[in-house]
């Protein structure tokens, strides 16, 4: 298969760095007392390389996605509202868009005004956000709009001009993130309306379309004019194609070179189970940086990234063999570096600024949401790392700690989703859960030191151990074990047990509901005795697990037939068993 001369040099170098971080790091992290010492305003909980201090800029503004920052240093944030995945959550009020202004020098926002369409006019929010002669450019619904800034505001005082519209909606990937190149050209991701263009979408065994009419109108990146207004999308626009879900963007301003990061396809082992082991839905496939090229073709969905061979195989719903087919691969695009699987990158910005050590320059900030689906495997992710894009290929852990004590959906105190570099060189992160936005700032000394970073984990590093279910997971137990609906056996829910916690049978029930069943985003909450599919009796919630939930009346994101695996009839009675004992909390 064809190679870049960049991926050469840049992929074997991140796994050998990579493989170092399995067994440990070249500097400990900065304790608290060292961080307290040396950061006396840092009340972020961030752990940093030695040198570096963050802030809690602001709190609460909503689910904060992308972010971008003026050069008199106003922060702009695109938010959204989460109820098309939780439906009792509500955005605060006013628009979707936020401005944040320090007026006083203290790292605070203490100017906050919201401005944009609300939910009453409409609105749901978005994520892309840019700055462009001197105009706020953001997504809101299926369009891309423009507010000029006046003298002497920090928010828009007239109404938006539509820049683009029809941008589609729906399916696995809604979102729009996009950037605004120097040269006036805007880059709009349009993600994906299914995981791998399956005839039934995350069903077991269920084949590839062919072709893909999905790519006519999603999965790639599309190029439009910031300067004209009212364009209509159009397949013709399309810049790029075979890209799952493009969430980041970071431009080199002097090499004219466009990056984007490429979310990996879910359940190789759940809908493939002949073909991949449990571990690997936890290691395959790997996160992507792309390096664009006008009409480059990037793979998906006939292809996906193993990290371990570093090239792009064929995915099993065109033919794969569960990794050493290539077939049309061969003449895909690779990409420029790789990270761990379903680690989620979303937002990334270039740098190249002065007030980071010179080894941050010519490389990427990518901030990475945080996985779902690495059950019963530790979940990665949840933090910001540095990629390198220079010929050392070095890749760090430069941001880490937003999650607190444990990285699960359910369970993460914060999840990194934007990051943008101000004009001062120093870094915004956004957090799209509790609506933080931190400030990161190199203070000097230790940092300098070239050899003193946490190298990435390498991205075909093992899955690791097994998390068991922690206390407070499982069904209440009584004075016989936990809760057995009538027609079960308390080896019946114990069964049920591993298979929702992922042990057995290959389900993703935690990445959904929780490991305790309370919900996350993308499923709901099973102990609230709340049933929208069934009476939540034990037959009519086996049922609902058999038959899956593929229109969800309140949730945006589908669960295929037995949660996307190949249970037996035993295993999905069992399954059904553990949920109902969960509903009688």
């Amino acid at each position: 298969m064809r190679f870049t001369g960049l991926f050469r040099i840049l992929l074997p170098v991140v796994a050998a760095v990579g493989a170092l971080s399995v067994g440990g790091s070249f500097a400990p992290e900065q304790s608290a007392a060292e961080t307290s010492k040396s950061c006396p305003n840092d009340d972020s909980g961030l752990q940093l390389p030695p040198g570096f201090c963050a802030t809690i800029f602001a709190d609460g503004i909503g689910h904060a996605r992308h972010l971008v920052v003026a050069p008199n240093g106003v922060v702009y944030v695109n938010t959204w509202t989460n109820e098309d995945y939780s439906p009792n959550d509500k955005p605060p009020a006013g628009g979707f868009l936020v401005a944040l202004q320090d007026t006083t020098g203290r790292g605070k926002a203490d100017v906050k005004e919201r401005f944009g369409e609300t939910v009453q006019t409409g609105g749901a929010g978005g994520t892309g956000i840019a700055l462009y002669k001197g105009s706020i450019y953001a997504e809101i619904n299926d369009r891309i709009v423009r507010y000029s800034l006046g003298a002497g505001s920090i928010v828009p005082q007239g109404p938006a001009v539509t820049v683009v519209s029809g941008l589609p909606l729906g399916g696995d990937h809604p979102m729009h993130p996009f950037y605004i190149s120097a040269d006036g050209f805007i880059y709009v991701d349009v993600g994906t309306e299914t995981n791998a263009c399956q005839l039934k979408n995350r069903a077991p065994k269920s084949p590839g379309a062919e072709p893909c009419t999905e790519l006519e109108t999603r999965g790639g990146i599309w190029r439009f004019d910031a300067n004209k207004t009212n364009q209509i999308f159009s397949p013709a626009d399309r810049f790029a194609t075979g890209i799952r879900n493009g969430e980041g963007f970071g431009v080199d301003p002097t090499g004219h070179r466009v990056y984007v990061t490429q979310h990996g396809r879910d359940q190789l082992h759940s809908n493939w189970p002949d073909l991949y082991k449990l571990d690997q839905e936890a290691t395959l496939p790997a996160e992507e940086l792309l390096l664009l090229k006008s009409g480059g073709d990037y793979g998906w969905p006939e292809c996906y990234y193993d990290p371990a061979q570093q090239k792009l195989v064929l995915a099993p719903e065109y033919g794969g063999d569960g990794g050493k087919k290539v077939g049309v691969c061969a003449s895909k695009i690779a990409p420029v570096a790789a990270f761990p699987a379903h680690w989620a990158p979303n937002g990334m910005a270039f740098y190249d600024q002065k007030q980071f050590p010179a080894r941050y320059r010519d490389g990427v900030f990518i901030a990475f949401h945080g996985s779902w689906n690495r059950a019963p495997f530790p979940q990665g992710g949840y933090n910001v790392v540095f990629q390198s894009l220079q010929k050392s290929g070095r890749c760090e852990i430069f941001a880490d700690g937003f999650a607190g004590a444990i990285k699960t959906p359910e369970k993460a105190v914060h999840r990194p989703s934007g990051v943008a570099v101000a004009p001062d060189g120093s870094l915004y992160v956004s957090d799209d859960i509790a609506g933080t936005i931190y400030h990161i700032a190199y203070s000097g000394g230790a940092a300098a030191s070239a050899s003193n970073f946490t190298p990435c984990p390498s991205a075909s590093a093992p899955a690791g151990d097994i998390v068991q279910a922690a206390a407070g997971t499982q069904p209440e137990a009584g004075a016989s074990g936990p809760p057995v609906p009538p027609g079960a056996t308390p080896e019946m829910v114990a069964l049920g047990n591993r298979i929702y916690h992922g042990q057995v049978g290959g389900a993703s029930c935690t990445g959904c509901h929780g490991s305790g069943g309370t919900g996350t985003p993308l499923g709901p909450d099973l102990t609230d005795k709340t049933w929208l599919w069934s009476d939540g009796s034990y037959p009519g919630i086996a049922k609902t697990i058999t038959d899956g939930v593929m229109q969800p009346k309140q949730y945006r994101s589908p669960m295929p037939p037995m949660g996307g695996a190949q249970l037996t009839d035993e295993q999905v009675q069992a399954l059904a068993s553990y949920v109902w004992g969960l509903s009688q909390h």
